[in-house]
């Protein structure tokens, strides 16, 4: 019987559309529980779907920060989550 092949799944691989990464998103916010580094990770997450390296230009920041900063083990400053919202054509809205 012929061994069964698995590879990592990797959810940058199936964020196509602007409409994927805004569910994703939200859908990470809803189970993020107040673990920013879990944001941080889908957020980087969608960066690498979109280029990493263009996002990095587009946030004004370096590849390798923005590698750091989405990594998911650390939580980022605010400021640079904004930029990257920025730069990913991301709105963020509030509802009550």
């Amino acid at each position: 019987m012929p061994k069964t092949k698995t590879s990592r799944y990797d959810v940058a691989e199936h964020l196509r559309t602007p409409k994927e990464m805004a569910a994703y998103l939200e859908a990470c916010l809803e189970e993020a529980n107040g673990d920013a580094g879990f944001i941080a990770k889908a957020l980087g997450d969608i960066a690498r779907a979109k280029g990493m390296s263009q996002v990095a230009r587009d946030a004004g920041l370096s590849r390798e920060s923005l590698y750091k900063a989405l990594s998911g083990e650390r939580s980022p400053d605010f400021s640079t989550i904004l930029k990257v919202i920025s730069a990913l054509g991301i709105s963020l809205h509030v509802h009550a």
